[in-house]
């Protein structure tokens, strides 16, 4: 059984997403821990590359990488490349939480490395994207998550309260942003690298469960 990626249930009387405070805190706290398995970690890549081209799991550690030339994860889809991690487990309700440990080495750039799926109206309601080594909800300059993202193991955690259609997200215990989300019923967790605008040639992801 793979120990990885918090993927837990809310105690609502415990936690209440709207009053997190801003300082360091534990984002898990109040939050019971689901165990995953492995066949529930379902790797996106490029459709004519075997699984070990574009990415590697090694002690404890999800490396991802990819190539803007690379193909998209399957024939004729209009969709940008990616070597990318969808959690297979939906939530329709409640209150749930992704946490992980990420790197991102120098250089990769126009990519985004982590997304809540699953919206009214559009494909996602959260993508956390890469650019020039600045962590920021999609690419909106308003909402930079944080300053210097490179080169260092950072812990990232991303609460999402459906019922309430908010969200926010952490780096090192420090609630960085706060937002309302998209609506949908059925979301999940997807991370990796996935190609934007204006990319680098190389783009490298990883994520490790435990510092």
């Amino acid at each position: 059984m793979a120990k990885c990626c918090f993927f837990p249930w809310l105690l609502p009387l415990l936690l209440f997403l709207g009053l997190l405070p801003c300082d360091a805190v534990d984002p898990t706290a109040g939050f019971v821990a689901v165990e995953l398995t492995e066949d529930m970690f379902k790797l996106h890549k490029p459709y004519d590359l075997p699984p070990e081209q574009r990415y590697e799991f090694r002690d404890g550690v999800r490396r991802m990488w990819v190539l803007c030339s690379d193909h998209p994860f399957s024939p004729g889809s209009p969709t940008k490349p990616r070597s990318e991690i969808l959690l297979n487990k939906t939530y329709p309700s409640g209150v749930w939480q992704f946490e992980g440990y990420g790197y991102v080495p120098s250089g990769t750039t126009g990519v985004s490395i982590m997304q809540v799926f699953g919206a009214s109206g559009r494909n996602t309601t959260l993508m956390l994207h890469v650019y020039s080594g600045r962590l920021m909800y999609y690419r909106d300059e308003a909402r930079v998550v944080d300053d210097d993202i490179y080169d260092r193991w950072f812990r990232l955690n991303v609460v999402h309260d459906v019922d309430a259609g908010r969200l926010a997200v952490f780096v090192d215990g420090e609630q960085r942003l706060a937002f309302d989300g998209h609506g949908g019923y059925k979301h999940y967790f997807k991370f990796g690298v996935y190609v934007q605008t204006d990319p680098s040639h190389y783009m490298e992801y990883s994520l490790k469960c435990d510092q």
